[in-house]
């Protein structure tokens, strides 16, 4: 898939034009927007209160900005990154609420964020990503603005864009990102486009050099998606590359008048399919490798609804702005206004299944009872590795919802800064020391207290409607023999989990646990335990073949320093002492 992903990039440019600008749109705004788009959009809001509490909310949010100082240049740890996400927040929202209202406080003071901005010695680039988020923001504001800006004011602020930007990506010792295939290719490569085609008139040999090497470049990043859309990084981070990906693809159009083919990559559309499936009944995400659990709103999931015409992507959106717009405060999504322009209703159910299993670098299953109930069975598998980017040892993991209540839960990553700050190699063999990225807080299964085999490879070996198998026997290399875990769904009253393992030797110690915010209860005489949430209960027992077995419930804290604490979160426990080299583990989770 690799190779077609490539050929297919290739092919696209050998029957492009030789001058990548020669339909370059001469007049400016041409990233994402033409002149009459917010015109349009003030029509649309007429009849549609959802957009009209969106744009209410943006020009907000643009108001609570009049006042506020400009941005400063100031590292947290090693990065500049929050400075360079407030930058884009603040330009993007200020200069769309000039091209909604023509208010020109919110140009004027635009104006002066990114007057602030091109006063910086640099921005960043030892941390590119700081770079590209800065670039984004002064592009938006450059081309959105132009025709509020003097000629002092663009000279200054497209110096600063091409020197401290793109200049400052060109330099070999800041391009380790151009071959990357995660999400730092897909955000470097969409904010060099973004800041390119904002200055092509003026710089048109730069402009050519940078957007014909990120047509050639950015298949690496496009790896992510192969070969069924599922992204490795999990669905947080599919909102931060691909949001980006999407910024390329619309702005190259916008500008250009194509997109070089890029929106018809293997796994793109399929990808939006599947942030659609991690996202819960309750609107939290199915959170594995780095990502939070609290699902976000993605202005990209409006993009895709437009372009492949399919609102059911937009079906979890609805109600995430809603809840936005009832909290009547600032929202700091810096792309917010994005999706005003790819404006499509949502609310609409998917067209596509609700239970389904997906290849990738982590392969999921996901299964569900129903698009449109809150209280829906929710059933979401992780295989894959921990050695995929921003990976965790969280193979063989699931999270668990029924009845309006997520049973089991995944708790998220944790902030780097706070890892970092206290020395942890969070991006070497440290990082397997931290509580929340390692085997010991998942839900997944632990052999004799050791960590999970960094390169091992799990996958999804049998799939239908009601059930799933996962091989987890090279994640437990040189610890068992095999180990398989069998999930099938009971209907809507619960699931159940067998784990199979051979190859033990007496006495290893396979433990089984599930992190939860529930209320435990346990009966160790009987194996089981009861569980009680929001006025519901789940009952959990065990039968184990093959060993004597202990349960237990224990607060789930790390034990290091550097660990965040975990309020709140129990860690329901069996811990088998083989008499056997095969030990059966039989879980049913029953809702009552």
């Amino acid at each position: 898939m690799r190779i077609l992903l490539a050929l297919l990039i290739t092919t696209v440019l050998l029957h492009a034009n030789d001058d990548i600008l020669n339909n370059l749109k001469p007049e400016h705004p041409r990233l994402i927007i033409s002149g009459d788009t917010w015109q349009k959009i003030q029509q649309q809001r007429r009849n549609d209160p959802l957009l009209d509490g969106l744009l209410k909310l943006m020009q907000r949010n643009a108001e609570s900005l009049l006042t506020k100082p400009p941005v400063e240049y100031k590292l947290e740890g090693r990065r500049l990154l929050g400075v360079s996400r407030e930058a884009l927040y603040r330009t993007l929202t200020l200069s769309a609420a000039y091209r909604l209202t023509g208010d020109p406080r919110f140009a004027k003071r635009a104006i002066g964020e990114m007057e602030q901005i091109a006063s910086f010695n640099d921005w960043h680039p030892a941390h590119f990503l700081d770079v590209a988020e800065m670039t984004t923001a002064m592009a938006f504001g450059y081309d959105w603005l132009y025709d509020q800006l003097s000629q002092e004011q663009r000279a200054a602020i497209r110096q600063a864009i091409v020197a401290k930007g793109l200049q400052a990506g060109q330099d070999p010792k800041n391009s380790g990102w151009k071959r990357m295939t995660n999400n730092w290719n897909q955000v470097c490569w969409g904010s060099m486009t973004l800041g390119a085609l904002a200055v092509a008139n003026d710089e048109p040999e730069l402009a050519r050099q940078i957007l014909a090497e990120a047509k050639t470049s950015i298949h690496h990043g496009l790896e992510a998606y192969l070969p069924e859309g599922v992204y490795p990084e999990g669905p947080g981070y599919w909102g931060y590359g691909t949001s980006y990906q999407v910024l390329m693809i619309a702005a190259l159009q916008s500008a250009l008048g194509t997109d070089c083919g890029l929106a018809d990559s293997p796994g793109l559309r399929q990808s939006a399919e599947w942030q659609t499936r991690e996202t819960s009944p309750l609107g939290k995400y199915f959170n594995f490798s780095d990502c939070g659990e609290g699902a976000a709103f993605e202005p990209a999931l409006f993009w895709f609804a437009t372009h492949y015409n399919e609102n059911g992507f937009l079906f979890p959106q609805k109600h995430l702005l809603e809840k936005i717009l009832a909290a009547n405060r600032e929202n700091k999504n810096r792309m917010l206004p994005l999706a005003a322009v790819w404006w499509r209703t949502p609310g609409q159910i998917p067209g596509f299944s609700a239970t389904a299993n997906g290849q990738g670098r982590n392969p999921i299953a996901v299964f569900r009872s129903s698009w449109d109930d809150p209280k829906a069975l929710y059933l979401a598998i992780k295989a894959g590795s921990p050695s995929a980017s921003h990976g965790h040892m969280d193979v063989g993991s699931f999270v668990f919802e029924l009845n309006g209540v997520r049973w089991a839960k995944d708790l998220g990553m944790q902030d780097y800064n706070s890892l970092e700050s206290k020395g942890v190699d969070l991006w070497g063999k440290g990082r397997w020391q931290v509580f929340r990225i390692n085997n010991f807080s998942h839900n997944t299964l632990t052999i004799n207290g050791q960590l999970h085999n960094v390169q091992g490879k799990a996958s999804v070996t049998e799939f239908n409607e009601q059930s799933a198998t996962v091989d987890l026997s090279d994640i437990f290399k040189n610890q068992a023999g095999q180990v398989q875990r069998y999930f099938k769904i009971l209907g809507n009253q619960g699931i159940q989990i067998d784990d199979q393992l051979s190859g033990l030797k007496a006495r290893d110690q396979v433990t089984w646990q599930m992190a939860t915010t529930a209320k435990v209860s346990i009966s160790d005489t009987d194996h089981e335990a009861l569980l009680q949430q929001d006025g519901q209960t789940l009952h959990v027992k065990f039968t184990v073949n093959g060993g004597s077995a202990k349960i237990s419930a224990n607060p789930a804290t790390g034990p290091h320093d550097f660990d965040v604490a975990n309020p709140g979160v129990t860690l329901l426990a069996l811990t088998v002492s083989a008499t056997s080299s095969n030990v059966t583990i039989n879980s049913s989770l029953l809702g009552k």
